[in-house]
């Protein structure tokens, strides 16, 4: 076994791990980066990319379904299931590549193959060929899709959000165990798609919404769309045929029903589980996982950070990101001997490129936080109507002295107001100032205008 040092190592060569390796080497620091696992990084591969690829294809197959009613005469609608998935592949694949070049592009005496176990706190095993000493670590290896207990005998009836992408074919009917923003996006595009979709979730909300009347309407608008059963746990599932017969318990009672295929989407795990972490001398906490500073990432107990899916803190890419950036300079900081810097957070921005969207800002509706509450309704706004869109509404949360600290949205396109109301709750704006902006007309973001005017 060959023994090797360096300053700072990275452990995951996903979007956390890719950032902190480069924002080490911009310290200038030596910093080794640990590949292991397919790559590619999870978005481009498995998530981001391949999802709104499928969602595309859908919110064309449902365009052309619901011209009608704009007058629009285009006939029969076919989906062709293959097509749709080839293309999806070939585009995901481009993305997947330009990660790889990327990281080809770093000097090979920075990089290293293999899996990546803790000998302790200062040391490394790759493989059964390398040992690497540090002085300061990243730990980046990212999550992984569970299957619910129930499920693990469906064999390839079951599918992950691992796998979906991979299908030869659209399934004849498909049950999705998850509302979260994964599995909702998922499911209405296999709807939309021709698939046969019934969504289960021991919850009450869709896509991480908790504004009790934006729940509301979330439900109407999805139950159109899918057969949808909240507060629903799937208790049961066997072989049954070609298929799997599913038995569920919930609000609306017992259930059973066989499905092609299932979709198990309902959370992905850190990958953190048997890789030494009890010999770091770092604390963990009670599902296993580092505890650890959420601004400067330091985990306690040891020089190591840990960012992007692994700290199941937010995972979403831009969190990933710069997280990566913060863990990777703190790491270059610990190895010369100097203290981790404690960045503020990002404010928390939250999307689910479902048809209406959803967007959750600042962490949304808060019961106990007495926030003053801005409302507009999509469905009798302007634009929204033009676009036969009128769905959802806004609903903004301030506090007393008039400052804007969360919303929540679903509606057209909500994913551009998202993104205004995120910098405006981050740079502490307050619904006069906010206020004081132009709204062009007619546009969506009219509708902003009226939920401040509401709050006002």
């Amino acid at each position: 076994m060959r023994e090797l040092s360096c300053d700072v190592a990275v452990i995951g060569a996903g979007t956390a791990g890719i950032a902190a390796h480069r924002a080490a080497l911009d310290a200038g620091v030596k910093a080794v980066l640990i590949e292991q696992g397919p790559g590619g990084t999870t978005c481009a591969r498995v998530g981001c990319m391949p999802s709104k690829l499928l969602i595309t294809a859908a919110e064309a197959a449902h365009a052309a379904r619901a011209a009608d009613r704009l007058g629009i005469r285009i006939g029969d609608v076919r989906v062709d299931g293959p097509a749709v998935l080839v293309r999806m592949r070939a585009l995901r694949d481009r993305f997947v590549a330009s990660v790889f070049e990327g990281l080809d592009g770093l000097p090979e005496d920075t990089r290293l193959h293999g899996r990546a176990v803790f000998e302790g706190p200062d040391a490394l095993r790759i493989d059964d060929h390398t040992r690497l000493r540090f002085k300061a670590a990243v730990l980046a290896t990212g999550s992984s899709p569970s299957v619910p207990e129930p499920l693990k005998g469906l064999g390839s009836r079951i599918l992950t959000t691992d796998t979906v992408f991979e299908i030869a074919d659209l399934p004849a009917s498909l049950a999705v165990l998850g509302a979260g923003p994964v599995g909702l996006e998922l499911a209405q595009a296999m709807a939309r798609l021709g698939v046969a979709t019934s969504v289960f979730d021991p919850g009450d909300s869709l896509g991480g919404l908790g504004d009790p009347d934006l729940k509301r309407a979330a439900r109407e608008i999805f139950s159109e769309a899918f057969d949808l059963h909240l507060g629903a746990k799937v208790e049961s599932g066997a072989i049954e045929g070609e298929g799997a017969r599913l038995g569920w318990k919930g609000d609306e009672g017992e259930g059973e029903k066989t499905f092609e295929r299932v979709l198990a989407a309902a959370g992905r795990p850190p990958n953190v589980a048997g890789i030494g972490l009890e010999q770091t001398g770092m604390t963990l906490n009670d599902k296993g996982g580092p505890v650890h500073d959420p601004r400067s990432l330091l985990c306690e107990g040891a020089p190591i950070l840990i960012a992007g899916d692994a700290n199941a803190d937010r995972p979403v890419l831009h969190e990933a990101s710069r997280q990566g950036r913060i863990a990777g300079r703190n790491a270059a900081r610990l190895a010369r001997g100097e203290g981790a810097a404690r960045p503020e957070r990002w404010v928390a921005l939250a999307m689910v490129f479902s048809d209406p969207q959803i967007a959750v800002i600042g962490g949304g509706f808060d019961r106990q936080a007495g926030h003053r509450v801005g409302r507009a309704d999509f469905c009798d706004q302007g634009r929204a109507r033009v676009m036969d869109r009128a769905q959802g509404g806004i609903r903004l949360y301030a506090e007393a002295d008039g400052r804007l600290a969360a919303a929540e949205l679903i509606g057209p396109e909500v994913e551009h107001l998202g993104h205004l109301l995120a910098y405006a709750v981050q740079d502490g704006l307050d619904v006069r100032r906010l206020r004081d902006r132009p709204f062009y007309h007619p546009t969506l973001e009219e509708g902003l205008d009226s939920a401040l005017s509401d709050l006002a």
